[in-house]
């Protein structure tokens, strides 16, 4: 498991990770909403949001089964919701941002509320290999969901200082690596690099930016999947592509965008402008489907990406909730969506 990185010599300087009074920075200048707007904001939020950002119908969802998972082949993947995906490489089962728990928020009585149920319980997951973590916000970083899957997880992946938050939860210290961009570590064959993101972090008002945030390059032999965690577009994806495509798959967010944050969430012309430069040959679009987290239609991402992809001759996979994908040759998909408008 040892850690290795990059030359210096060859990465772009906007696409470190750059690290001042004890927080991280995007090398390029963000965007600034100011205490007027901000405010405004929160107050749409709370009490002027769309009555469509929540689905009108149950969300379909196929149940798992712990031996269905066994039994399947290698290069599958499961779309558990959100940012939550099971990947089977090699007969070892991997997850990315395993969040379980009925609200992404600090509290279970209020915040943003699950649209359907995970399709399979935590009790029924197989022993997990690792779980890949992007950052710490709570729709991606899930106390419950960790602390139940410390059992039966060998490794936890996550940027520096997010591990230091799982050693903080009871997480053994020898189960957690922590990566800078561009770092690099092999888990059970798998080989996990750490990449750029255009992000933010913090779990409350005052640890704002104090760990990391990070995309991450998964491969095993021959088979290459990208997850963008969350990000805005920039130029880093370009260099990704460059340094580890083409990709087999590329999970990228394509949901709770909005122009008043630019920076931190792309809109869905920028996710497929992201999957072209990272040069992948089909894109699964994440970070929908589960969570109100914006002021856009629930199904609206869905609608913009497919339109997107077809116009610009890309291929497009989309997974319903605890539907099974082969890796190297993804399926279409339905469009599932439409049944629960």
């Amino acid at each position: 498991m040892n850690t290795t990185a990059i030359s210096a010599d060859n990465i772009d300087a906007l696409t470190t990770a750059q690290q001042r009074d004890g927080k991280y920075r995007n090398p390029a200048a963000m965007h600034k909403m100011g205490l007027t707007k901000s405010l405004g904001l929160m107050w749409r939020f709370l009490f002027n949001k769309p009555a469509n950002t929540v689905p009108s119908k149950p969300i379909p969802v196929q149940l798992l089964a712990r031996q269905q998972l066994f039994d399947a082949p290698d290069n599958s993947l499961f779309r558990l919701g959100h940012s939550t995906m099971l990947l089977k490489l090699s007969g070892q089962f991997w997850l990315t941002d395993p969040v379980f728990s009925e609200r992404a928020s600090p509290v279970q009585w209020a915040g943003p509320q699950r649209f359907h149920q995970p399709p399979i319980s935590i009790d029924d997951l197989p022993p997990i290999t690792g779980v890949i973590l992007s950052h710490d916000h709570y729709d991606h970083l899930d106390y419950a969901a960790v602390r139940k899957l410390a059992a039966k997880t060998a490794h936890f992946i996550a940027p520096k200082g997010v591990g230091d938050t799982l050693i903080e939860w009871g997480i053994p210290a020898a189960k957690v690596q922590q990566l800078g961009w561009w770092e690099s570590t092999r888990v059970a064959g798998v080989k996990l690099v750490a990449t750029p993101a255009q992000h933010f972090s913090g779990r409350g008002l005052f640890n704002g930016n104090k760990t990391l945030w990070a995309s991450w390059v998964i491969e095993d032999g021959d088979t290459r999947v990208f997850f963008s965690g969350d990000s805005g577009y920039f130029k880093g994806f370009r260099e990704i592509g460059d340094k580890y495509g083409p990709f087999d798959l590329t999970m990228i967010e394509t949901g709770a965008y909005d122009p008043q944050w630019p920076d931190v969430h792309m809109q869905p012309e920028e996710t497929l402008q992201a999957h072209i430069d990272l040069r992948g040959k089909v894109l699964l679009p994440i970070h929908n489907g589960t969570f109100d987290l914006a002021l856009h239609a629930w199904n609206e991402p869905f609608e913009r990406i497919v339109a997107l992809a077809a116009e610009r001759g890309q291929t497009l996979s989309t997974p319903g909730i605890g539907s099974a994908l082969d890796v190297k040759r993804p399926a279409p998909g339905e469009q599932w969506w439409l049944r629960a408008l």
